[in-house]
């Protein structure tokens, strides 16, 4: 291993060395940022795969949804940061292929996903509405344990602070800010490179778990239509994101404004799915829910009457037992 820094937590009276690289082959460096990513990804689509499966959802289908959600996914993760970087990258070319450095948004990587898993679904003839509440979950999988590829960058950080109880400080940190010294001030901050920071990784990586432990018990249990957990994902995630970008000293801004995108894009998704999660909910209690939402949509007979679906069809979320009939893909009780 190479490439060492030493993370002081005053909060905690400790400090360690923390490597960047992991290994080399030859002469490419392999990071633990991109290790990190891997392996929560890898989690994530384990989880998929495994609801999935429970759900009798096609594995071709499931295959396509996620070649394309990854291709998609990776690419606007790193065209959402180089585009507003743009002052930077386009003096620079040649680091805008550098996604080993860091510099990927969650915000772009969701985007590009939704749009790959929406063509993966249309090829792979998927239900799109409950493919939506499976990534909620992956996606928090993801991003709880990706957050700890900025623990190894020592990037992602916020503020100074004296008071939280994690609060950390290491040399790459000051250089950080000690080179972001005129932006921040520009934007109205003033940070001291010498005093320890919000570990903002930290808070996001935590949220995203308990989050994830929360809609999981939800998805077993009490959900009510197709949908609900991505949109109960939007409003927690975009909460807990408008709170930490606002301590953060790399926020993405628009323009020379002060307004940082990502508490603005915040703010859209929690007021939009909330909106749409509150109407749909109340829907679902009036017996007025479209159909399209519906886990168990009624049946429509050989004459055009509408029946509701056999008494006999079960589904068990926790032990994953499944009795459907013959013509059925996807009926919950």
């Amino acid at each position: 291993m190479s490439n060492y820094t030493r993370v002081f937590f005053d909060g905690l009276g400790i400090s360690f060395d923390v490597p960047s690289v992991a290994f080399t082959i030859g002469s490419y460096e392999v990071h633990w940022y991109g290790i990190i990513i891997a392996f929560g990804f890898g989690l994530a689509v384990l989880y998929g795969g495994r609801m999935a499966y429970k759900w009798k959802m096609s594995l071709n289908g499931m295959t396509d949804v996620l070649l394309w959600g990854t291709i998609f996914g990776i690419i606007c993760a790193r065209a959402y940061y180089v585009i507003f970087q743009w002052d930077y990258y386009s003096a620079h070319p040649s680091e805008i292929i550098a996604i080993w450095n860091g510099g990927i948004a969650i915000y772009g990587g969701i985007i590009g996903a939704l749009i790959g898993a929406a063509i993966g679904c249309k090829v792979g003839k998927i239900d799109f509405r409950n493919l939506l509440d499976l990534g909620a979950l992956g996606l928090l999988i993801g991003q709880g344990i990706g957050r700890w590829g900025n623990f190894f960058n020592q990037e992602a950080f916020g503020t100074n602070t004296d008071t939280a109880l994690f609060r950390m400080w290491s040399v790459k940190i000051r250089d950080t800010l000690e080179r972001s010294q005129a932006e921040l001030l520009a934007k109205g901050m003033e940070v001291d490179p010498e005093k320890a920071v919000h570990p903002t990784f930290l808070y996001e990586s935590v949220w995203c778990l308990l989050v994830f432990v929360i809609l999981h018990i939800i998805l077993k249990k009490r959900r009510k239509f197709k949908g609900e957990i991505f949109l109960l994902y939007g409003v927690f995630y975009g909460l807990e994101r408008m709170v930490v970008e606002g301590m953060r000293t790399d926020s993405l801004y628009i323009g020379d404004t002060t307004i940082r995108v990502s508490q603005l894009l915040s703010a859209v998704i929690v007021a939009v799915f909330l909106i749409w999660l509150i109407i749909l909910l109340v829907k679902e209690k009036k017996g007025t829910l479209p159909v399209r939402y519906m886990i168990n949509p009624p049946e429509i007979s050989a004459a055009g009457a509408v029946s509701q679906a056999p008494v006999d069809t079960v589904y068990n979320y926790s032990a994953g037992n499944t009795k459907i009939g013959e013509n059925d893909f996807f009926k919950i009780n």
